[in-house]
């Protein structure tokens, strides 16, 4: 079975540890990098795996997995480029940033894979999309889907598409969690205590993302069965339209679109 390393352990680093041994990756085939001291003790003690250098893991693994910021990418590239073969995987979940980044600085032949998760890879149920460099074979996307298929569902889709993926959904849950907190500022606003006011608007939010998830209606029609006529979610809807809600959601995900596409810029000139 292939050795890999995650190269970064943040956030998203250790939710995708975590998914791999709680889908039956033995410690000893997985490796990690980080570059705080106590934070690599502590995540050695909690899940067993070995902490390592970038050049360790270069060495060590067959599956390299590139977690860290965008803008911290350089000194990593610096560290793997003389050290990695074609024989070697790099699969980014680095946002904005390209293959062709990647592909620039290693060596003739390295493929690599751009994946953009989300956070939810922290419980399980995270929406990854991922494509393949011009390295990469359906081989290659068969083990990155493999190995993020253990924390949430997987799609793939033509690198072009990926700074819409993410705006979309890799910063889409940033966009929900700002409607929960608004909504339960709401209900204090209207006198109920904030627990309870969490309490009523999480739960709403994870039955109506089930019903999205297990209906074939579209949003729309799901919407509509609340909005009886001249009930109270109609007026509601028609404050959210006065307010131009939908059009600043549109706004708001071109907006992370654009940034998307400037991380990537960023490192043109190296």
């Amino acid at each position: 079975m292939s050795v890999v390393a995650v190269l970064g352990a943040g956030k998203i680093g250790e939710a995708l540890l975590s998914g791999l041994l709680h889908g039956g990756r033995a410690p000893g085939d997985l490796l990690f990098t980080e570059r705080y001291p106590a934070r690599a003790a502590e995540l050695t003690e909690r899940y067993g795996v070995a902490a390592v250098s970038v050049a360790d893991a270069a060495k060590r693994a067959d599956v390299l997995v590139v977690a860290v910021k965008p803008q911290d990418i350089e000194p990593v590239l610096d560290e793997l480029a003389p050290l990695l073969g074609a024989g070697s995987l790099v699969v980014s979940l680095c946002a904005g940033l390209p293959t062709s980044l990647y592909e620039r600085r290693f060596s003739a032949g390295v493929p690599v894979v751009r994946v953009m998760p989300n956070t939810p890879m922290l419980v399980g149920e995270a929406m990854s999309a991922i494509s393949a460099g011009k390295h990469a074979t359906a081989a290659h996307l068969g083990i990155v889907r493999e190995l993020l298929e253990f924390v949430g569902q997987v799609v793939e889709v033509p690198e072009g598409q990926q700074d819409a993926v993410t705006a979309l959904s890799g910063s889409g849950p940033a966009y929900f969690f700002f409607l929960v907190e608004a909504m339960i500022d709401a209900g204090i606003l209207l006198g109920l205590p904030r627990a309870l006011a969490g309490q009523l608007i999480i739960q709403s939010a994870v039955g109506a993302a089930k019903m999205l998830a297990e209906s074939d209606e579209h949003p729309v029609l799901l919407r509509e069965a609340v909005t009886s006529p001249a009930g109270t979610t109609i007026n509601a809807i028609r404050e959210l339209e006065k307010h131009g809600v939908r059009a600043a959601l549109l706004d708001a995900i071109e907006a992370a679109r654009d940034r998307s596409v400037a991380l990537g810029k960023a490192h043109d000139d190296h």
